[in-house]
């Protein structure tokens, strides 16, 4: 099962990075991207929290590298991983019939962990100190990249 997890990460990686350059939009100081949030609702149900999260890394690393993505990618990538594959790993333990549903739970992560995250400890570092005011808006665009990309790897998963 471990080379056939590997492979698929790989593979979603690969995904992610081919797509950035088409899928993203400026939003303030940061560029959101639905796909990252798209491979983040796949990769959770398929493969986990803890490989979805190392997906996010990659494909955030190599975005900042391109030039397609900013620091943001990984407080905007990363939590939203986690919290769908752990929504997966816990409808499995339910024997819940339809794990998929769990991918729509990825702006949880993304939108109030990760927008949370930017808000309060990336922004300041980055002398982004007038986002600091605005929590709630920042929520407000940064899910209107999330809800998209959770919904699309939702329609993807089924």
């Amino acid at each position: 099962m471990t080379t056939k997890k590997v492979a698929l990460a790989g593979l979603l990686s690969a995904l992610g990075v081919v797509i950035s350059p088409y899928l993203w939009f400026p939003f303030l100081a940061s560029k959101a991207y639905p796909g990252q949030h798209m491979i983040n609702a796949i990769a959770g149900v398929l493969l986990g929290p803890w490989w979805a999260s190392l997906i996010a890394v990659i494909v955030g690393t190599i975005r900042i590298s391109l030039g397609v993505g900013t620091i943001y990618a990984y407080p905007g990538g990363i939590p939203g991983a986690i919290v769908v594959g752990g929504v997966a790993w816990l409808l499995r333990r339910l024997n819940w019939k339809h794990i998929e549903v769990a991918a729509l739970f990825e702006p949880l992560g993304t939108v109030l962990i990760g927008g949370t995250i930017s808000v309060y400890i990336f922004a300041p570092m980055l002398g982004h100190v007038k986002m600091m005011w605005a929590l709630i808006p920042i929520w407000g665009c940064w899910a209107i990249s999330s809800v998209p990309g959770c919904v699309i790897g939702y329609f993807v998963l089924l």
